[in-house]
């Protein structure tokens, strides 16, 4: 079994800052990719940031400049910094991590239980 545990949502007024952290734990062998989605209400489900096993990172267009994603691979937890906060920001952030269980076992992907993240005008 494999847990994501997301923290840091909440309400911030348009301009600050929030971070985002969220810890895997479980059965892991070896994770390879971790990011953040975020979807707001009546929209599809959208890329934030993702940051791989070496420390690539790709942002959203929307977030680029603003946002900072980073690891921490010995504690398995993945951040999203997130600065100049703007009112489209509100969504529900959700971690994901691609990893695998077992030296032949194939990756899967594992989903966070999403945290709040609303932006006052």
């Amino acid at each position: 079994q494999v847990q994501l545990v997301e923290s840091g949502g909440g309400l911030v007024q348009a301009g600050g800052s929030l971070r985002l952290s969220c810890a895997a734990s479980g059965s892991i062998k070896t994770i390879t990719v971790m990011g953040w989605y975020r979807q707001a209400p009546g929209k599809e489900r959208e890329l934030v940031a993702t940051i791989t096993r070496g420390g690539n990172t790709n942002y959203a267009d929307s977030v680029k400049g603003r946002s900072t994603i980073s690891r921490d691979s010995a504690k398995n937890t993945v951040y999203l910094q997130m600065n100049s906060l703007k009112y489209e920001d509100t969504a529900v952030y959700y971690c994901v991590v691609d990893l695998t269980t077992c030296t032949f076992c194939r990756t899967t992907r594992y989903w966070g239980q999403g945290t709040q993240v609303t932006v006052s005008s």
